[in-house]
């Protein structure tokens, strides 16, 4: 079932009933505009209202002038099941507004997700040439040289294909060459939270089938040898009683090697960039029957110590520990090709902030139990129902999205991921002789 609706989300979150979806995965407004005084915000917020700054944010966009109100999250927690999930994407400096909202609803917050990528750009002003032009030195464009004749934006220090920047003009602007006012982003922070649960987590699970994390499912594939001894046996942990509880090395018939990496709350798009910040590593090996501090996790055995995991012992990059996924501006049109191109970038999907599928896959796996109903009140271009769509099994999807552009195109995608599904997978190579609505963008 894919069910998306045109409308401000918060009166169709209103409309919905209580405790119905299992999970909520969604990229919000980031509220990268004008920064507020955090005293109004709080001030409306605790008198249980909206705060609407006014103006826009990200690209011009109105709809990005402030992060989701707690009045939004409160009903993303009414119509959750006991347990359920929620996984919502954040700016890197309002992350904190986005988490103070959700937890002002009554949320539990459980972690926090970090996406990392190489493809971000330094919105960064020069201070050296703003010191030049506030004293007449310098305009816009004076000393610009570039060999393709392209000028690039004076308030970035990026500077484009063949520019030459020019050199300072006073000694003020000297003293501060090589200064800016940001950083270049290569990450975006998810806060998870989840609702109250019914019980203990068992009895939610049972009852409701939300509460816990998809582990298996979400483990990072591998080629190492997690751990030659204990996991390579057929069969299951065992309880040994009172004497042990723990990964014991070398019973045969007791253990089952994992599938892959347990999941990691860092996910990156496998760029040189961000591959580049993590060293080569070797994991510490250490005996099966190491004893650890009382407050181990993994069971005390009758000599008062805890039993720990066999060794692994691999080397490579620390990466190697964490999901990885890339997007591409193929995926991003898939199933747009009846869509005229929009905007400077000829673009059939012009919204600013999509998602690759890869990701969105991997996080509604990890929170949505088999069969369950997702809901985006954020839904843009539709990424997150591509998602579910594409899934084993395929998940039920609600999505909600105020720009009647973005549900076409949405719904556009979604349906061409339910169509067609082996063309969005990352390894999909098309066919020779394909139909051009099917294979142009490839």
């Amino acid at each position: 079932m894919i069910d998306l609706r045109l409308g401000d989300c918060l009166a169709t979150l209103r409309a919905m009933p209580d405790a119905s979806v299992h999970s909520i995965v969604t990229d919000p407004p980031y509220g990268l505009g004008k920064e507020p005084d955090a005293r109004e915000v709080l001030t409306a917020w605790l008198d249980g209202s909206e705060f609407k700054p006014g103006g826009s944010g990200f690209m011009g966009k109105a709809w990005d002038a402030f992060v989701p109100s707690p009045l939004v999250w409160a009903e993303c927690l009414r119509v959750l099941k006991p347990g359920g999930h929620l996984l919502a994407f954040a700016g890197s400096r309002t992350y904190d507004w986005i988490v103070m909202g959700v937890r002002l609803a009554g949320f539990e917050v459980r972690d926090q997700l970090i996406w990392m990528y190489g493809s971000g750009f330094p919105k960064s002003m020069n201070v050296s040439k703003a010191i030049d032009r506030a004293a007449g030195a310098l305009g816009v464009e004076a000393g610009a040289f570039t060999v393709a004749g392209h000028i690039p934006n004076a308030r970035t220090t990026a500077p484009s294909h063949g520019y030459i920047p020019p050199a300072p003009a006073t000694d003020d602007a000297r003293t501060w060459e090589g200064y800016g006012t940001a950083l270049k982003p290569a990450h975006e922070p998810i806060v998870m939270a989840r609702k109250p649960l019914s019980g203990t987590v068992a009895h939610n699970v049972m009852e409701h089938g939300t509460g816990a994390l998809n582990v298996d499912a979400c483990r990072v594939g591998t080629v190492d040898d997690l751990n030659g001894g204990a996991y390579a046996k057929d069969g299951t942990q065992r309880h040994d009683g009172a004497e042990s509880w723990g990964y014991l090395n070398g019973d045969a018939g007791l253990y089952q090697k994992p599938s892959g990496r347990w999941p990691a709350n860092i996910l990156h798009d496998g760029s040189p960039e961000v591959l580049a910040v993590f060293p080569e590593t070797t994991s510490g090996k250490m005996h099966p029957t190491h004893t650890n501090a009382p407050r181990s996790v993994f069971g005390q055995n009758a000599a008062g110590g805890y039993v720990t995991s066999a060794p692994i012992g691999d080397t490579g990059s620390a990466a190697r520990f964490f999901y990885s996924a890339k997007a591409s501006r193929a995926e991003r049109e898939l199933g747009l090709a009846d869509f005229a191109p929009v905007g400077d970038g000829e673009r059939r999907n012009n919204h600013p902030c999509v998602k690759p599928v890869s990701v969105m896959r991997w996080l509604v796996r990890l929170v949505t139990p088999p069969g369950g109903t997702i809901l985006d009140p954020y839904t843009g271009s539709g990424t997150t129902g591509v998602a579910a769509a594409l899934e084993d099994g395929g998940f039920d999807f609600i999505g909600c999205e105020l720009s009647r552009e973005y549900v076409e195109i949405a719904r556009a995608r979604i349906a061409h991921a339910r169509e067609f599904p082996a063309m969005w997978e990352p390894d999909y190579q098309a066919p020779d002789e394909v139909p051009e609505e099917q294979g142009s963008l490839f």
